[in-house]
């Protein structure tokens, strides 16, 4: 088996770019009041005070995690930083099936079918990530799938 550590690690690296840029465009491009006013009303619901603010402060803790997975381009990334990606990734994955429908209609509505895009891009890439991330170490039996010469353990703490 070849070592898929290298090719992990920028795909992980490019990745998290596209990441960070889509997540900083859908909490504060995508997500503004308009489409949250129309979110709201389309759920039946009120509009919840401060609801914009701590959405945008998730979406600047995912950008952050994000832009964390951009290391995994430098030349030996460190067994924490798998770990930082893979919890980034796996949770902002979960934005798949917590999204509410009508944050789909009302972006679309404002938008269009680009608007949805950063949205897909973030949550459907990072469920990707994680399953690609997973299968890779499991194979290589080591984080970023790096296999280390006989004898010698891979670096990192």
């Amino acid at each position: 088996m070849r070592n898929l550590g290298p090719a992990l690690l920028r795909t992980t690296g490019i990745a998290s770019i596209v990441f960070t840029i889509g997540t900083a465009l859908h909490a504060f491009v995508i997500i503004n009041d308009q489409t949250l006013h129309r979110m709201f009303e389309l759920a039946g619901a009120e509009p919840q005070p401060g609801f914009l603010t701590a959405f945008r402060a998730v979406g600047c803790v995912y950008v952050v995690g994000n832009a964390i997975g951009v290391l995994a381009l430098t030349a030996k990334p460190r067994t924490w930083l798998f770990w930082v990606v893979l919890a980034v990734n796996a949770t902002q994955a979960a934005g798949v099936g917590m999204v509410p429908p009508e944050m789909w209609t009302a972006v679309r509505e404002e938008f269009g079918v680009p608007g949805m895009l950063p949205s897909l891009v973030t949550d459907g890439g990072a469920l990707v990530l994680v399953v690609v991330l997973v299968t890779a170490s499991i194979a290589a039996k080591s984080v970023w799938a790096q296999r280390s010469p006989l004898g010698t353990k891979p670096s990192g703490p």
